[in-house]
């Protein structure tokens, strides 16, 4: 989701509203279908190799003339590499001919296939040179493209997946899977290229010495294949558990950050210890298995080469002894058996390597898959000859396939404060999901100004809102930064007079560095009062049509509490406004208050009236003040 202005955007959960905190979730109504916490990722189907790697070559089309700046640098190593050891053989054909020759060394000779030799070593230093370098801008580059189109993409999504979903999985994919694959790319695509044309001109080499002895070297391949046949089903499986733990260990550690007062008031550090402790043996757990099954393949290979270099010296010597083969030739063809047994045990380690980038693959674009929002303006009727600023008309909405409002219907006019009472799940915060289009409703109309909000923009629409909740939300950064966060368009100016009228100026000019006082990540270093003040001050700023309060001053203190009030009134005048209160102090001036149960108005009326029909509205009143 983008913010009204457009411009800065906050955290996944409601970042378009204006001038308030962050949604919860739907606290009124209860929560959308599907458990919180799902891995996006851990149990996704399996996706096939060349899938997932076609998806991902998607993002490396804006490097093509790196990539191929790079495969040629691999080329021309490769084939340095190659020719290395047939040069090599060659000098020493040379020095033991002339020992045997009575006209001694041919140093001319040798001095040439030296220098030679020297160049070959030296093309080989710059291309790998060129190669990592290449590289690095690369996958740098993919990394920053795909953090992009997560971050835009966490944007786009509707609110229910953050509720199905954990933030710290979330977070693990933007960062751990994206890290994951630029590592696995980094260290793999130039390996694979290079090990591919070095078995290929090793293969060519080797049969242009010996046919036989290539035959015995090409034992190793089949072994090769059969071990990541068996490798590869147990290695995704535990890659993606891994990954999954993963998430689920950030999700412990988010949670202890955050709530790290309320764990050691209810004494329940060995309860939280426990609960990362289960994730992190889990994590482990699969972590160590994943590379011990990828590992296998190294000492498999090793065994297999160190067999088939003795079965090569041995045939390689009785042939040098009969004379069908120069003794460089056998340095040559024993050389070769190296570098062809090596990328093949390259391409067994890299496995691992890969299986663990295809799974972080996976678990990225199944967010980038998620559906969206629907962002298409619809075609519903409108009524603008209606003097009314919202209208609900008959509207049904559920959060799974039960209706919690099977026929809601409201009506509120310019410049009335209504406010919102009624137990808990009674569907008080729904109305607003709703309304801030956080939701969509399932049937009949809910209309802004006489129009249809589905036929307008998301953006458009909470532009003309403002919300001030009882979770306030400040992003790390400046007072300053924050109160303009309401309207990016606000000169320096407005933002002080915005902070006047919510009465933060006071206290924001005793603070050392004043309105440039940078708030830490939970804004823990002023006060809950002082930090609602701030969000009032925001939501002046972006002085929005209509106004949302949802328990604004139910976590402060009572002299704060008369400061805050003070701030809303003067927020609350000329303006349409909804206000969700359990405290019913807070709502005695209301132009009306709606009494809600079970997604149904039971009751309306002003505070006088409903106290006069001793109903619902009379039975909370007393609740809270028979005992004053």
């Amino acid at each position: 989701m983008q913010n009204n202005n457009g411009k800065r955007e906050s955290n996944a959960r409601g970042g378009n509203q204006r001038g308030g905190s962050m949604p919860t979730g739907p606290r009124g109504g209860g929560m959308p279908g599907g458990p919180r916490g799902a891995n996006p990722g851990a149990a996704q189907p399996k996706v096939s190799i060349a899938k997932s790697l076609k998806r991902l070559s998607v993002y490396t089309k804006k490097s093509t003339g790196l990539i191929i700046l790079t495969a040629i640098a691999v080329l021309i190593g490769t084939l340095v590499t190659v020719l290395t050891p047939k040069v090599l053989g060659n000098t020493t054909t040379i020095i033991f001919a002339g020992v045997k020759r009575a006209a001694g060394i041919d140093f001319t000779q040798l001095r040439l296939t030296l220098a030679i030799l020297l160049g070959l070593y030296l093309a080989t230093f710059l291309t790998s040179f060129l190669q990592q370098r290449f590289m690095t801008v690369i996958t740098q580059d993919i990394t920053r493209r795909l953090r992009r189109d997560l971050k835009a993409k966490l944007n786009r999504l509707p609110i229910n997946y953050f509720d199905q979903h954990q933030n710290g999985e979330l977070m693990s994919i933007a960062t751990n899977d994206v890290d994951n694959i630029v590592s696995g790319l980094q260290r793999s695509l130039t390996s694979i290229i290079s090990s591919v044309i070095t078995v290929i001109g090793v293969f060519v080499m080797m049969l242009t010495i010996s046919p036989l002895l290539t035959l015995v070297v090409c034992l190793t391949i089949p072994v090769m294949l059969l071990v990541a046949r068996l490798v590869t089903p147990k290695a995704q499986k535990y890659n993606a558990e891994y990954f999954g733990s993963l998430g689920q260990l950030n999700t412990q550690v988010e949670e202890s950050l955050q709530g790290f007062t309320v764990i050691k008031s209810f004494n329940g550090t060995e309860e939280a210890l426990n609960k990362f402790e289960h994730a992190n043996k889990s994590m482990v757990t699969s972590g160590w298995k994943a590379v011990f099954i990828s590992g296998l393949t190294m000492p498999m290979m090793t065994l297999v080469q160190n067999v088939v270099y003795v079965l090569l010296a041995a045939i390689g010597s009785l042939s040098v002894v009969s004379g069908s083969m120069t003794l460089g030739n056998m340095q040559a063809i024993l050389q070769y058996s190296g570098q062809f047994s090596s990328p093949l045990m390259q391409l067994a380690q890299i496995w691992g390597t890969l299986l663990s980038m295809l799974t972080s693959i996976d678990r990225i674009f199944a967010v980038l898959d998620a559906d969206e929002m629907d962002e298409t303006l619809g075609d519903y009727p409108n009524q603008l000859a209606s003097d009314a600023k919202v209208s609900f008309n008959h509207v049904q909405f559920g959060y799974d396939d039960k209706l919690l409002m099977p026929d809601f219907n409201m009506e509120v006019e310019p410049g009335q404060m209504t406010a919102i009472v009624g137990e808990t799940g009674a569907g008080k915060t729904t109305v607003i999901n709703l309304l801030e289009r956080f939701y969509d409703i399932k049937g009949g109309a809910l209309l802004v100004d006489g129009q249809d909000i589905r036929n307008m923009s998301r953006h458009e629409l909470r532009t003309k809102m403002a919300m001030v909740l009882q979770e306030t939300w400040l992003f790390s950064g400046t007072i300053f930064d924050n109160i303009k966060y309401g309207n990016e368009n606000a000169t320096d100016e407005e933002v002080y007079a915005a902070a006047k009228a919510a009465y933060a100026d006071d206290f924001i000019q005793k603070l050392p560095d004043g309105y440039q006082t940078v708030l830490n990540e939970n804004a823990d270093n002023i006060s809950q009062g002082q930090r609602q003040l701030l969000t009032i001050a925001r939501a002046f700023i972006a002085d929005p049509e209509i106004l949302i309060l949802d328990e604004a001053t139910s976590n402060v203190d009572s002299r704060t509490e008369l400061i805050v009030q003070q701030a809303m009134a003067r927020l609350l005048k000329h303006r349409t406004s909804f206000v969700i209160a359990h405290r019913l102090s807070t709502i005695y001036d209301a132009d009306r208050i709606l009494v809600m149960d079970h997604g149904n108005i039971v009751e309306s009326g002003t505070h006088q009236e409903l106290l006069a029909e001793n109903g619902a509205y009379q039975q909370l009143y007393q609740s809270q003040f028979a005992t004053a």
